[in-house]
């Protein structure tokens, strides 16, 4: 006769976990048989399982991942040269905690992007605030929050992610305005955040995008020198997936 009310208390209380739980526990009768211990045990663990999971999905919305990747759907098979170690050991995501960066290097469509928002997704699952943005767009928004005078809280706010993907890294020469504001963002975030990027253009190419030598230097040294790196190669996967669809569409 308790259970509607402490129901009802659980709600208003935002309990919704062990409001859950325990419309469960008067439905099943070996819920009955258990001590008061046992039973408030499970109605915690619930509450904390359902904050958990809500919590992530928070921080998956706030990250607008361009994809939604998950590790465990990461493709080892192909011939990428992905070293699994590697990936695994990044997914223990040791290397945020330690302030480090992660370099995604390869050729258009061969799963970099994917690869990227997969850590990042883990990252937010394991309670890490993340943000995804395509490097250009994000460069282009900058000069405009110089011009409206949002420019000092849009830094800030980027140095307080704790993971920043910066996607198609490369695609384009920077001006000198853009290479400043790269150099600012990582200034702020070297060795207190970390930062994913993805990039079709080797490495040792980047100072040539950058543009100027001066900030070039500076901008590199602060993220490649501590930066984990995966070289992906093989062909594209869009390429790969579109022969399979092809394929299957024929056969039918």
């Amino acid at each position: 006769m308790l259970s509607h009310p402490t129901r009802e208390k659980l709600l208003a209380l935002k309990l919704r976990g062990m409001a859950a739980a325990l419309d469960e526990q008067s439905r099943i009768p070996a819920c009955q048989e258990m001590n008061f211990e046992e039973r408030l045990g499970l109605l915690v663990d619930r509450e904390a399982t359902e904050r958990s999971n809500r919590n992530i999905e928070i921080r998956l919305k706030v990250a607008r991942l361009r994809q939604n990747a998950l590790p465990e759907d990461i493709d080892f098979k192909h011939a990428r040269g992905l070293d699994r170690s590697v990936v695994l050991s990044l997914l223990s995501c040791d290397w945020i905690r330690h302030h480090n960066n992660c370099i995604i290097t390869g050729p258009t469509g061969a799963g970099k992007s994917f690869l990227a928002c997969a850590l990042a997704n883990k990252a937010c699952r394991e309670g890490f605030r993340v943000q995804y943005a395509r490097t250009t767009r994000l460069l282009g928004d900058l000069v405009i929050a110089r011009a409206d005078g949002s420019y000092s809280r849009k830094l800030q706010s980027l140095a307080r992610v704790d993971l920043l993907l910066l996607d198609d890294w490369g695609i384009a020469p920077m001006s000198p305005e853009n290479a400043r504001d790269l150099l600012e963002i990582l200034d702020d975030r070297y060795q207190r955040r970390s930062t994913i990027l993805c990039s079709q253009t080797p490495v040792d190419a980047w100072h040539q995008l950058i543009g100027d030598p001066t900030v070039a230097d500076a901008a590199l040294d602060r993220l490649v020198h501590n930066a984990h790196r995966l070289q992906i190669s093989g062909e594209s996967m869009r390429k790969t997936l579109g022969c399979l669809t092809n394929l299957t569409a024929k056969s039918q």
